[in-house]
């Protein structure tokens, strides 16, 4: 009965609504709305990075439906004994359901900036909240509700129904979504100016922080709906043999990543090279490490890896970088004049240390011609290795040519034998 007093609820405001009260309210609505874009311009200020409250745009935060939400209440209140409210009324559900999408959406976002899920997600939580919005202003809600009670079943000697599961998880839900908006913002505050080496220090409070408060949410919803903590032994109990079975991998990760974080073996920032790909830590995840390389490309390192492999720090102790580049000569060639002279040559070049300088070496007698090792040391690796190996080729082309020294082609020596001579007809003996 309830679902059809709502439909003639619905129904009647409807048909008092007159065209002059709709242009009146529209108006005002509209005006509300722009006051919420004004609120919220007025609010952000100059700041421009993307956040819960503000978005990426003025409209796609937090902050407008909520204000927008605020004014269409005000505005129901004050003329509901001034003419019938009809589009107000519509309006004050629809913004509370934007107000809670956009809730959503951004929390997602910010507490998982990379996630491939967080997309679905998004298109899932407007589906549901819009669903649910149509369902209540057609009076089915209730009836839905009353047939999701009927419908119940005993897990572990406690009687639960449908109704019971879907508040559940509505309440997990929210409850998630307020604990990774809380985790999301004392990251940041914990997070904000770390440099050096108090930045892991930082990464592992809020790693731990995040982990402890979606414990403590997700354990709290589950009571508020009535589920006991004994009934979830058994899911304890399957939790730690699947850890022990199947999920070993992913629980070695979670534990290898608050071991680097907590020995700072490996920083952010850091220049390091793991499985022959080398670039500088960008971020540490409970996980995997992040690891962009000066290209920007950028590689996933499970944790594990991390701590069970052999990984090069460059950035650990001696920023000093060794390069070496080769450059082969024609034999004849005066070698030790030329390697003073080569020496000097790239020593000459920019990027490339006085102390301990240049250094070049005979390194083999090669097919073609004799083999030259020109070894240099640099002391900023992080702007690149390749761009200072082909400075130093370039200057040393120019000074092979001013001195007119070739680098020999690939050649070969071929030794040839006079065929043995025939017999002549007629000269037998």
């Amino acid at each position: 009965m309830s679902g059809i007093n709502k439909l003639q609820s619905l129904q009647a405001m409807l048909d008092n609504m007159t065209p002059a009260a709709v242009a009146t309210e529209l108006a005002m609505l509209a005006g509300s709305l722009l006051l919420a874009y004004g609120a919220v311009w007025l609010a952000r200020g100059r700041r421009r990075e993307p956040s819960i409250w503000f978005g990426r745009r003025l409209y796609d935060g937090v902050f407008f439906p909520l204000a927008a939400l605020i004014a269409g209440v005000s505005l129901r209140w004050a003329l509901k004994d001034v003419l019938p409210v009809g589009l107000l009324r519509l309006a004050v559900p629809i913004l509370a359901s934007l107000l809670l999408i956009r809730l959503s959406v951004q929390v997602l976002n910010t507490a998982f900036p990379t996630s491939t899920l967080v997309r679905g997600l998004e298109r899932t939580v407007s589906w549901l909240v819009w669903g649910g919005l149509v369902l209540w202003l057609t009076g089915l809600l209730p009836l839905l509700i009353e047939e999701m009670e009927a419908l119940h079943w005993r897990v572990g000697g406690v009687s639960i129904s449908l109704l019971t599961l879907l508040q559940g998880a509505l309440t997990a839900g929210l409850v998630l979504l307020l604990v990774l908006w809380l985790s999301a913002a004392i990251e940041s505050q914990l997070l904000k100016g770390a440099t050096g080496t108090g930045i892991s220090a930082r990464k592992i409070a809020a790693n731990a922080t995040r982990a402890l408060l979606l414990t403590i949410g997700l354990l709290g919803a589950l009571s508020a709906v009535g589920i006991p903590m004994s009934a979830l032994s058994v899911l304890g109990g399957a939790v730690g043999v699947g850890i022990g079975l199947g999920l070993q991998k992913l629980a070695a990760n979670y534990v290898s990543g608050f071991v680097i974080l907590a020995e700072q073996s490996l920083r952010i920032g850091d220049l390091v090279r793991v499985d022959n790909f080398e670039g500088h830590i960008t971020d540490i995840k409970t996980r995997y490490t992040t690891v962009r390389a000066l290209s920007g490309r950028e590689s996933i390192v499970p944790n594990e890896l991390l701590i069970t492999q052999r990984v090069e720090n460059l950035s650990l102790a001696d920023r000093n970088v060794l390069v070496t580049t080769v450059v082969q000569v024609a034999y004849g060639t005066d070698v030790e004049a030329l390697m003073s002279v080569l020496a000097e040559v790239t020593a000459g070049v920019p990027r490339v240390l006085a102390d301990p300088g240049p250094g070049v070496q005979l390194s083999a007698f090669a097919a073609d011609g004799l083999e030259l090792t020109i070894n240099f040391w640099i002391a900023d690796p992080e702007n690149g290795q390749g761009n200072v190996r082909s400075a130093v080729n370039l200057a040393v082309l120019r000074k092979l040519g001013e001195l007119g020294i070739e680098i020999p082609f690939p050649q070969r020596v071929l030794h040839g034998t006079a065929p043995p001579a025939l017999a002549q007809p007629g000269n037998s003996a």
